[in-house]
């Protein structure tokens, strides 16, 4: 044969059913989607005491939904607070549902090959936004929000997408802790309108 190159095709002794995997996959998706919720309701929403802050998920891949591509995560930050610091990947839309404060904006340069490289630039953006307002969150930005009011809570809806993950460019790098975070603290209605009321207090507060 040409080149002679059977010598290595012809060898392996592994016998698969890959194709018969994806076939059987395809056949059933209906299925196996009827049983995934089209309709989330609040006491089916986790709560998080999470690096980036109190987050109640709304929508997760880990969450028995139908939504394929997005994430998305109601965050409170208590009065005079802020989140965590991080940066990743896929841009990110915010809408502020109730509150006022600023995000800190930080783009950075990126390099990738066998691996992510990332060079933040000197600049910072002070972005300042009110309820009703949206807030874009480019790719590659490290970025952070602040409740700029000393009494009342601030509270956003966060959404990505995690097509990066799936196109394994899946970056999540947290640079700085919420001051509210506390791995041992279970969040309850009673734990969060503490919070909403500033009643409790993050350790770097």
């Amino acid at each position: 044969m040409a080149w002679g190159e059977s010598a290595s095709w012809l060898t392996g002794q592994n016998n698969e059913h890959l194709y018969q995997r994806l076939l059987d996959d395809a056949r059933d998706a209906p299925s196996r989607n009827a049983r995934r919720k089209k309709v989330v309701h609040p006491h089916e929403m986790p709560w998080e005491m999470s690096r980036q802050g109190l987050l109640k998920h709304l929508l997760n891949e880990q969450m028995n939904t139908r939504i394929e591509t997005v994430d998305a995560y109601m965050q409170i930050i208590p009065p005079g607070s802020r989140s965590g610091r991080h940066r990743h990947l896929a841009e990110e839309c915010v809408y502020v549902l109730e509150g006022r404060g600023y995000d800190l904006h930080q783009d950075c340069d990126v390099e990738i090959t066998d691996v992510f490289s990332w060079t933040p630039q000197d600049e910072i953006k002070k972005l300042e936004w009110e309820a009703g307002d949206y807030i874009y969150i480019p790719p590659n930005t490290i970025h952070q929000h602040f409740n700029a009011d000393p009494k009342l809570p601030v509270r956003l809806i966060s959404s990505t997408a995690r097509i990066f993950k799936q196109m394994g460019l899946n970056t999540l790098d947290q640079m700085e802790d919420a001051p509210e975070y506390d791995p041992t603290v279970t969040l309850n209605e009673q734990v969060i309108r503490e919070f909403l009321r500033g009643e409790r207090k993050g350790k770097n507060l």
